[in-house]
C-alpha cells in the first residue's frame, strides 16, 4: 500500500511537468491552448508546471535516498 501511495505522490507532479512541456512545445509552434490569453503566458506556465513538477519529482527522489544513505557524505545530515 506504501508503494501505491508513493507512486501516485510521484505521478502526479511528473504528469503536471508532461503538461508544462506540451504547453511550453504548443506555443513554439504557434498553438494557443484556451485557458491562456496569449502564447507568452502559456510558455511562463508550461515553465512553471515542468520547474515545479520536476524539483518535486527530484526532491522526493533525494530524500528518500538520504534517508537510506545513498548519497555522497556532502548531502548526509549532520545530526
Amino acid at each position: 500500500m506504501k508503494r501505491i501511495i508513493a507512486l501516485i505522490i510521484v505521478l502526479i507532479p511528473g504528469a503536471l511537468a508532461a503538461v508544462g512541456i506540451k504547453l511550453m512545445r504548443d506555443m513554439l509552434f504557434g498553438i494557443l491552448q484556451s485557458p491562456f490569453p496569449n502564447l507568452l503566458f502559456q510558455f511562463l506556465s508550461g515553465l512553471i508546471f515542468f520547474v515545479g513538477g520536476l524539483g518535486f519529482v527530484a526532491g522526493f527522489i533525494f530524500h528518500r535516498d538520504r534517508k537510506r544513505s545513498k548519497v555522497q557524505k556532502r548531502f548526509k545530515n549532520t545530526k
